[in-house]
């Protein structure tokens, strides 16, 4: 089981390196767009109006879309921000049972934003709510990869737990810590 686990969360943070790579490709085509526009301007004295329709709004798609895909990933890496500077200084049982406790917090936290999203995004699809950029894209299919990460944090954290209960150590234990310490 831990191989498929392991393969759903490096999928979903290869998916988001897919959007953030998007992003920056969307945004480097406007700048140059832009800059044509500036050299015909400065050539003929008229610009030429180039412009990706809603470009702005496609990168914001694009990072809601990267930051929730990235979430279980990072968190298996030690990645997340995390306040250890109390839980380092427990005995190692009381930091056991520490992990268990806030674990289980995100857990719960993690769920409810993911069963809410889901709601969102058959409510979205149902009603046919749409985007109001120039070029209108179907709001559940933007909020669909947020779902999506919300649903494998959730797996993750779902993961983390059953570890934890088995005695085992937190994923992210060791990792990113020695930031803290340098």
């Amino acid at each position: 089981m831990r191989p498929v686990l392991t393969s759903i969360y490096r999928f979903a943070g290869g998916l988001a390196a897919c959007f953030i790579l998007a992003i920056v490709v969307l945004v480097f085509a406007q700048v140059c767009l832009n800059l044509a526009d500036k050299i015909a301007a400065a050539l003929t004295g008229q610009g030429i109006g180039l412009t990706i329709p809603s470009y702005a709004d496609f990168t914001g798609f694009f990072l809601a879309a990267s930051a929730f895909l990235a979430l279980a990933y990072t968190l298996r890496e030690g990645g997340h921000i995390r306040v250890t500077l109390v839980v380092m200084r427990l005995p190692e049982r009381a930091r056991h049972m520490a992990e268990i406790m806030v674990t289980s917090i995100a857990l719960a936290m993690s769920a409810f934003a993911t069963v809410y999203m889901v709601l969102l995004v058959l409510e979205s699809h149902e009603f046919g709510d749409r985007s109001a950029g120039m070029v209108s894209v179907p709001l559940w299919i933007v909020q669909m990869p947020v779902a999506l990460g919300l649903a494998i944090l959730t797996l993750a954290l779902a993961d983390e737990i059953y570890g934890l209960l088995r005695g085992s150590r937190p994923s992210w234990a060791g990792k990113g810590e020695n930031l803290l310490n340098e």
